[in-house]
């Protein structure tokens, strides 16, 4: 009875860890998926792409695999999918611009941000409009009837 449990347990493990290349791909394989575009319409790599059962990228890294068993370079199985699927399907290193590019920005951004604060934040002098005239001949008359008004108030 014991025996027969093991012997059970034993073969579900050698079920349960029987996977393809592309259900656990090795690190070759996810060298080269990592230049190859997934063609099922996600924004990964072949290597990376997260979908449950995808159509392209398990059959894409068993692919990869049999090539690598045969002996064929990186190259070779690159030029073999771009061959096979056209250009778009090959992803490229990142270029320094890449990395520049953003920071570059963020910089400029800052500095631009910088310049606002400085100029906007403090009050700007007003012009030399000339000396301030308190008393107005218009005014005059309602001055003085100000000054009839406080004079009767008291």
């Amino acid at each position: 009875m014991r025996a027969n449990l093991i012997a059970l347990m034993l073969a579900a493990a050698a079920l349960a860890s029987a996977q393809t290349a592309a259900e656990k791909p090795s690190v070759d394989t996810r060298r080269v998926g990592m230049h190859l575009r997934c063609q099922c319409g996600c924004p990964d790599s072949v290597a990376t792409c997260a979908m449950l059962e995808c159509s392209f990228s398990k059959p894409a890294k068993e692919r990869i695999a049999r090539m690598q068993a045969l002996g064929m370079t990186d190259g070779q199985i690159i030029d073999s999918f771009v061959r096979d699927y056209g250009a778009g399907v090959y992803l490229s290193k990142p270029s320094a611009s890449g990395w520049v590019v953003p920071y570059s920005a963020v910089g400029l951004g800052l500095v631009g941000l910088w310049w606002f604060l400085i100029k906007f934040r403090k009050p700007q002098p007003l012009a030399e409009l000339g000396p301030m005239q308190l008393d107005d001949p218009a005014l005059e008359k309602y001055k003085d009837q100000i000054e009839k008004d406080l004079a009767n108030f008291e």
